[in-house]
């Protein structure tokens, strides 16, 4: 591909926007505008990775670093739109939302009977908590729904201390939303003083560790009082049991037990579809200088950038176009910068965009027969013959 066919502009400088070094040095190489829209470079780029997705695991090949759970592949950065949570001792790695992990009983004591209290003005576990001079590990949580699909009503129950995941909740009934007034009041509940105690019409789930938590104080299902010592088996039963909580920087691995850490992160690939635009700011974020990109050739939207030096007695254009052809006959891509510009800027605008590797066609070295050679992330440029080139990149 010729450099004008691509209507490549690169810029001096860093776009005021830029919130990552890769995101800056796609712009200012030409890959992206500064609204994040692709250009024809960067739709290049993501045409080689597509190629490469068919053929193989491409996320193996292009030198990145990853997280990676059975779901989905992540890349590690800071201004990344997800929040994950990683495990260093064992690699494992989850969105925060949907990330098991180890909950411990509050405690082991003997279930005592349950007793009506007046609670006046505890609409919250914090009020409810500070009234009853107990921690908030030992109080149920209600939270209530309509599911989408059949308008049923769900009543969540969850430790008091702990903050529910709709994303887990969503993956175990469906897509729902928050129960009106009166879809509360029809089930039995009363919105700021509600447990499972009695309800009617309506699917109880209750997360992992409830069952394990007892005498937990919870809602009377009446304006200005709760129960003391519910509990779940006992005094209601769940037709749900299971994970509901998200986890918390710090919480344990359900692995191995270990702290997890969170961090922010981008999605990769959630087999089976890879997200391209993400892989390649990742690329540009992992493959840079202080001179531009450097792209690994597994990656590399073109595996030479080639460009004549005008000389005085030698037409090193028409040399450079014969090299350009027979580079794309062996099979090696090429992104030929056939310009008529000065030397200083094709060298800069060759560092800026980042092929594996620059072939300068100069009047000195061509008159030896030969052509100078520079990988992209070496220092030092070498002498090539000019039949030794396809050799030398094969």
């Amino acid at each position: 591909m010729k450099y004008n066919d691509l209507h490549i502009q690169t810029q001096r400088e860093f776009p005021n926007n830029a919130r990552t070094q890769g995101f800056g040095w796609l712009v200012r190489a030409g890959y992206l505008t500064r609204e994040n829209q692709l250009l024809p470079l960067g739709e290049m780029a993501i045409s080689k990775l597509k190629n490469l997705a068919k053929e193989s695991d491409l996320l193996s090949r292009i030198s990145l670093p990853f997280l990676r759970n059975e779901h989905e592949t992540f890349f590690p950065l800071d201004t990344g739109s997800l929040e994950i949570l990683h495990c260093p001792a064992c690699n494992y790695t989850g969105r925060i939302e949907l990330v098991p992990f180890q909950k411990a009983p509050f405690s082991q004591e003997e279930q005592l009977p349950t007793e009506k209290v007046l609670t006046p003005d505890c609409h919250t576990i914090e009020a409810l908590a500070n009234f009853l001079n107990i921690p908030k590990e030992k109080t149920a949580k209600a939270l209530m729904y309509t599911r989408n699909s059949d308008k049923k009503f769900i009543f969540v129950v969850v430790r008091g201390d702990m903050q529910m995941s709709e994303a887990k909740l969503k993956n175990l009934v469906g897509d729902v939303c928050a129960a009106t007034a009166a879809e509360i009041s029809n089930s039995g509940a009363v919105a700021g003083y509600a447990s499972p105690v009695g309800l009617k019409n309506s699917l109880i789930v209750v997360d992992d560790l409830i069952p394990r938590s007892p005498n937990l104080a919870a809602g009377a299902n009446e304006t200005g009082h709760h129960l003391l010592n519910t509990n779940c088996g006992r005094d209601y039963s769940p037709e749900i049991i299971a994970d509901l909580i998200q986890a918390r920087n710090g919480d344990a691995c359900i692995n191995c037990g270990n702290t997890l850490s969170v961090t922010a992160a981008l999605s990769l690939a959630a087999p089976p579809e890879y997200h391209f635009e993400n892989i390649l700011l990742a690329l540009a974020e992992t493959h840079h200088d202080d001179k531009g990109l450097s792209f690994p050739k597994s990656a590399a939207p073109f595996d030479v950038y080639l460009m004549h030096i005008a000389g005085k007695q030698l037409d090193t254009r028409a040399k450079a176009e014969e090299i350009y052809v027979n580079l794309q006959a062996s099979g090696i891509t090429v992104l030929f910068d056939n310009r008529d510009e000065r030397a200083g800027v094709k060298f800069n605008d060759a560092d800026v965009i980042g092929c594996p590797v620059r072939i300068t066609i100069g009047e000195k070295a061509l008159q030896n027969g030969m052509v100078e050679l520079k990988p992209r992330k070496e220092k030092e440029n070498k002498l090539v013959m000019l039949e030794k080139i396809i050799e030398e990149l094969l």
